[in-house]
């Protein structure tokens, strides 16, 4: 594959997949990493993509998108991240989630389990799974977002505080070796508050989410019992992972 037919398929990917790892790239088009290096710095200099740590991304992803447009963004990873983590929770087991979009795909997958207590500041998962099953659905007040029909700020913080549950699960919208970030104050507020009521902590996230550098640490990598990923994760995150004893779930 020559350098120009390379460039079409790293945008081509950028497109399916929004970002993606240097590593990745190199795997997938069978080229050094120095090779990927030399051939984004020219996409870069013309703003055709935007070069993270680790990773390269589509300018208009930077941040986080829209939540519609992200679920539809790796469906299919966050199924299968979803099955897997909808199958560690039992029928009348209590669980705490923030919004996102695989936290969103986690509550449709529990539309099969009965008598749930549900603790959330997403209006979509709250809508998912309230009044079926027999579950009882508590809902975070405050004001909602325009994108995602969540709850935030300081209100939302103080009612979940109050509450102490088995499984406690957010997303993720990047990971590192340093830990868990978001791109969000109140996000990743939020968040941190979930982990701390849960006696399991989780986070789920897909792969593209690896090498993503946030805005606002949510929590270092001990901060979490279990990530749960449809990939692994570069050598550098498996080896914190390792070292903090956090366990790592591949769907």
């Amino acid at each position: 594959m020559n350098h120009s037919k390379r460039h079409g398929e790293i945008l081509r990917v950028l497109q399916d997949e929004g970002t993606v790892t240097i590593a990745s790239l190199a795997q997938r088009l069978g080229v050094s990493l120095e090779t990927v290096r030399r051939d984004v710095k020219p996409l870069t200099r013309n703003g055709a993509v935007v070069k993270m740590h680790g990773a390269i991304s589509l300018p208009s992803i930077v941040g986080e998108a829209p939540f519609d447009k992200r679920m539809r963004e790796q469906a299919d990873a966050k199924r299968a991240i979803a099955r897997a983590m909808a199958t560690t929770i039992r029928d009348g087991d209590s669980v705490m989630l923030d919004t996102g979009t695989t936290t969103s795909y986690l509550a449709r997958e529990l539309l099969g389990h009965r008598q749930l207590t549900v603790v959330t500041n997403s209006s979509d998962i709250a809508r998912t799974l309230a009044t079926v099953n027999g579950n009882r659905v508590y809902m975070a007040g405050g004001e909602l977002r325009s994108d995602s029909g969540a709850a935030f700020g300081a209100s939302a913080v103080e009612f979940v505080s109050n509450f102490a549950v088995v499984h406690a699960v957010i997303s993720a919208g990047a990971v590192s070796a340093s830990g868990i970030m978001d791109f969000d104050l109140e996000e990743s507020e939020f968040a941190r508050m979930v982990l701390s009521r849960g006696e399991r902590k989780v986070a789920v996230t897909d792969h593209t989410k690896f090498g993503r550098r946030g805005l606002v640490q949510v929590c270092k990598l001990d901060g979490i019992n279990e990530l749960v990923s449809d990939r692994t994760p570069p050598q550098e995150i498996t080896d914190e992972l390792l070292a903090c004893g956090t366990t790592l779930t591949i769907a």
